[in-house]
């Protein structure tokens, strides 16, 4: 298939494009210059493996929870697209998409995300079920949902695993938590779960659907005091 993915949820960027076999993959790790550099950077993915937007057959994007701008501008980018030349755009939960990998695992995944102010975005999953539902916990929040599930082994994935294992070990001290080092490129996980999705022949984002943010942005909390 010809598609398009973009993981904007944190400071670091991916953004990949598939031509049947072939496929592109650039990370931007550049702080506040990615917005300028998000439309350029699809333009130059989908020449490499010989595309226009017109060619896709889908696109695909973590949709959070992640950062509040970068979450919008791939929603911009990709609903543009769309609107363009009728492409379907397939959304998918970042914690769900960073967890993917990993699904046959036999232990409890934790996908951890840091969510800053001491806090992180964290989903469990085990056998393909969910145990936590995403959401954004302070650690002895998270403390409490890992100890009512009777589990002694992790495993830990998402972008920020060690600091994760990190801020919790000290506080279960008799749970072991595992991890991979180094770090996957969550695109390709985009592009076979909205594949699955497509084969299901689930729904692709309707034009009202947005980013994910689970946490309120600044604004909204200053609205509220």
């Amino acid at each position: 298939m010809k598609a398009l993915a973009i993981d904007t949820s944190l400071t670091r960027i991916t953004i990949a494009a598939k031509n049947d076999d072939n496929t592109a993959y650039v990370t931007l790790d550049i702080g506040m210059h990615q917005s300028e550099k998000l439309v350029p950077t699809i333009e130059y993915v989908l020449q490499t493996v010989g595309l226009e937007t017109k060619d896709l057959d889908y696109s695909v994007l973590c949709k959070g929870p992640g950062s509040f701008t970068g979450l919008r501008l791939a929603f911009s980018a990709l609903k543009a697209i769309e609107m363009a030349h009728g492409v379907p755009v397939y959304g998918v939960g970042t914690l769900e998409c960073y967890s993917y990998a990993y699904k046959n695992i036999l232990e409890p995944v934790i996908c951890a995300v840091d969510a800053k102010k001491n806090r992180f975005y964290l989903r469990v999953s085990s056998n393909g079920q969910v145990c936590v539902e995403d959401g954004d916990f302070e650690i002895a929040d998270i403390k409490t949902k890992l100890e009512e599930l009777g589990v002694d082994v992790f495993f830990v994935c998402g972008s920020d695993a060690k600091l994760f294992i990190e801020r919790i070990k000290d506080e279960m001290k008799d749970v072991k938590f595992i991890s991979l080092d180094g770090k996957p490129n969550e695109t390709e996980n985009l592009f076979a779960m909205a594949e699955e999705m497509i084969e299901n022949k689930k729904p692709a984002l309707e034009d009202f659907e947005g980013p994910v943010y689970i946490r309120a942005s600044e604004a909204e909390e200053n609205l509220n005091k």
